[in-house]
């Protein structure tokens, strides 16, 4: 797995979580909903990953 690919989703969940935040905070709604997807995306993101570690694990 690529270090690079975990550091952009990992990225991505931070970004998430502070846009979420920041709708909260503002009483945004729609800035509150597009960081929890973020958030979503980071975490499909992780899994996918985590699934080409244990495939490649079992391939070796």
């Amino acid at each position: 797995m690529s270090i690079e690919d975990r550091a952009k989703a990992t990225a991505k969940n931070i970004e998430g979580k502070v846009q979420e935040a920041i709708g909260e905070v503002t009483g945004n709604p729609q800035d509150q909903t597009e960081g929890q997807e973020k958030q979503a995306e980071a975490k499909v993101e992780h899994t996918v990953e985590n699934v080409k570690d244990k495939v490649k694990k079992i391939i070796d």
